[in-house]
C-alpha cells in the first residue's frame, strides 16, 4: 500500500495541472463575455448620444430656419437662385438674403463684392450663362426656342452675361439693377436693362413699394433671371403669352404682407403697357402681324393705357419636410390691334418641395412646379393688306389661348439634379382671320418634353445637359440637344445646396 502513495499524489497533481488551464480558460471566457457586454453597452450609449445630438442639432436648425424666415419676411431681400429649385416670390420661406462678407474673412467667389459699408453699401455680382448644341429645326430662334435668352442657333450661344448691383441706399430704401449682355444669332451684341428699381424698407402696416424697371409679379418663373431657371430654356406658355423677354416694364408695385400665421402676400403693379417686354399688349411685334393684324405700339395717354397686374401668393409647411407655395395672377391692359382693344391673361401656379429630414446641404430633395395660363385677346376690326394678302377684311373678335408646363426635379445626391418638364400650348378655336389667311403658327397647338441633368461642381458653377422633343402641328417633330455651362461671381453666387 505504501508503494501506491506516490502514484496517488502524482494523479492528484496531474488532475490539478489539467484543471488549472480549464479554470483559466473559463475565467478568460468570462472576462471576454464581460468585455463584450461592456462594449455593447458603450456602443448603445454612443448611439443614443448621437441620436440625441442629431435631434438637438435638427431642432436648433429648425429654430434658426424659422427665425431667418421671419427676418426675411420683415425685411425682404432680392430672391436668389436656391438649390435648383428655385424659389422666386419675394419674402417667402425660400428667399435667401445675400449676407455681407465678414471683414476678417478672405473674399471667395461665393461672397458679394461690396462697395461701401454701414447703412449705405452696394454689392456687385456677375453671372455668365452659355450653351452649345444643335437642333433638327430650321427655325431655332423664335421657332422651337421662344425665349430671348434661349439657345438661338447651332453651335455656341451666349445666353447672357449679367451684372448685378444691389444694396442699401440708406435706412429707408434699397436699390437693385440687373444689366444683361447677350448675342443674337447674327452675332450682334444686345444690351438690356432687366431690372432697375428702388424699394422701401420701413413702411408701416407690412407695406412695401418698389418703383423703376421691374419684372412683373406674374406666376413664378417670370420674376426669375435666366441663370435661376431649372432648365436651359423658357417654357412654351411663358414665351408665347409673356414674350421672349418676359413681362417687365417701367412702373411701380405695392405689396402687402397679410398678417396671417403663414406667408401670405398681395401685390399690385402698374406699368407701361407698350414695347417688346409687353408682348401680348401694346407691342408692335417688330413689324410682324400678330393675330392676323398689323400692330401699333402707341403711347401712354391716360391711366387706362397702363398695364395692371394683381397677384396673391401664399406659402405654408405641410409637414416638417414638405412645403407648398401657391399663387394666382392676372395681367390686364390694352393691345395694339385696334382702338378700344385689350388683353387679359390669367395664371395659377403651384410649387411643392420635399426635403429629407436628414438632408445634407439640401440633398436629397424632390420638387414639383406647375403654371397654367389663359389669354383672352380682343382683336380689333381691320381692313387692308396683311403680308401677301390684299384687301383683307377682318371682324372684331376675341381669341382665347391657353397653356401650361409642369417640371419635376429630383436632387438625388449632393450637386446632382435630374429634371423633367412637359409643355403644352393650344388655341380654343380657329379664328376668323385664320380661316382667311391660314393657320397661325403662334396659336397652333404644340407640345414639348424636356429631360435634363444638372451638375453643380460648387455653388458658383453649373453644367447642364438637356434634350428637347418638340411636336408642332403643321410642322412636325424636331429634336434638340443643349449643353449649358455657367459661372457665378459675387452677389449672384447663390446656388444653395
Amino acid at each position: 500500500m505504501k508503494s501506491l502513495k506516490p502514484v496517488g499524489w502524482t494523479a492528484v497533481a496531474a488532475a490539478c495541472l489539467v484543471a488549472m488551464p480549464c479554470g483559466i480558460r473559463a475565467q478568460a471566457a468570462d472576462q471576454i463575455s464581460q468585455l463584450k457586454r461592456q462594449l455593447e453597452q458603450m456602443q448603445a450609449n454612443f448611439d443614443r448620444v448621437v441620436r440625441e445630438q442629431r435631434q438637438q442639432i435638427e431642432a436648433l436648425q429648425k429654430q434658426v430656419d424659422k427665425l431667418e424666415a421671419q427676418q426675411r419676411v420683415t425685411r425682404p431681400t432680392e430672391t436668389v437662385a436656391a438649390s435648383p429649385a428655385p424659389t422666386t416670390a419675394p419674402r417667402t420661406a425660400e428667399t435667401v438674403a445675400s449676407p455681407a462678407p465678414a471683414p476678417s474673412k478672405l473674399w471667395s467667389p461665393t461672397e458679394p463684392i461690396r462697395v461701401g459699408g454701414g447703412k449705405g453699401y452696394m454689392d456687385i455680382g456677375l453671372v455668365g450663362t452659355f450653351a452649345v448644341g444643335g437642333s433638327t429645326a430650321s427655325d431655332i430662334e423664335g421657332g422651337t426656342q421662344l425665349g430671348g435668352h434661349d439657345p438661338n442657333q447651332r453651335g455656341f450661344t451666349v445666353q447672357g452675361v449679367e451684372a448685378n448691383f444691389q444694396g442699401a441706399v440708406d435706412p429707408y430704401f434699397r436699390g437693385n439693377a440687373n444689366i444683361a449682355l447677350l448675342l443674337d444669332s447674327g452675332g450682334e451684341t444686345q444690351i438690356e436693362l432687366e431690372e432697375g428699381w428702388l424699394e422701401t424698407m420701413s413702411l408701416p402696416w407690412n407695406l412695401q413699394v418698389r418703383a423703376g424697371q421691374i419684372l412683373t409679379d406674374f406666376g413664378r418663373l417670370n420674376t426669375q433671371h435666366p441663370h435661376a431657371w431649372a432648365f436651359v430654356d423658357t417654357p412654351l406658355v411663358n414665351g408665347r403669352f409673356l414674350g421672349a423677354d418676359g413681362l417687365r416694364n417701367p412702373g411701380a408695385r405695392v405689396s402687402w404682407l397679410v398678417p396671417t400665421p403663414f406667408y401670405s402676400e398681395l401685390f399690385l403693379a402698374v406699368q407701361n403697357s407698350q414695347g417688346g417686354t409687353a408682348h401680348s399688349f401694346r407691342d408692335d411685334n417688330g413689324g410682324t402681324p400678330l393675330m392676323g393684324r398689323p400692330l401699333t405700339q402707341g403711347e401712354v395717354k391716360s391711366f387706362g393705357d397702363m398695364l395692371f397686374t394683381p397677384r396673391y401668393a401664399l406659402s405654408f409647411d405641410l409637414t416638417d419636410t414638405q412645403t407648398l407655395l401657391a399663387g394666382i395672377s392676372g395681367a390686364f391692359g390694352p393691345n395694339g390691334s385696334g382702338t378700344d382693344t385689350d388683353t387679359q391673361i390669367y395664371g395659377v401656379d403651384l410649387y411643392w418641395k420635399w426635403k429629407s429630414a436628414h438632408a445634407h446641404a439640401g440633398f436629397p430633395f424632390v420638387s414639383l412646379q406647375t403654371e397654367a395660363m389663359l389669354r383672352r385677346y380682343v382683336a380689333g376690326a381691320f381692313t387692308g393688306d396683311v403680308g401677301d394678302f390684299t384687301d383683307v377684311s377682318l371682324p372684331r373678335e376675341t381669341l382665347t389661348d391657353w397653356g401650361l408646363y409642369s417640371q419635376l426635379l429630383w436632387g438625388f445626391r449632393k450637386g446632382w439634379v435630374a429634371g423633367l418638364r412637359g409643355d403644352y400650348v393650344a388655341r380654343s378655336e380657329q379664328a376668323a382671320y385664320e380661316q382667311l389667311l391660314g393657320n397661325d403658327p403662334q396659336r397652333l397647338p404644340r407640345w414639348r418634353i424636356s429631360p435634363n441633368l444638372t451638375w453643380y461642381p460648387s455653388e458658383f458653377s453649373k453644367i447642364r445637359l438637356q434634350y428637347n422633343y418638340d411636336d408642332r402641328e403643321d410642322i412636325g417633330v424636331d429634336h434638340s440637344v443643349w449643353l449649358q455651362f455657367e459661372f457665378l461671381l459675387g452677389a449672384h453666387a447663390a446656388h444653395k445646396f
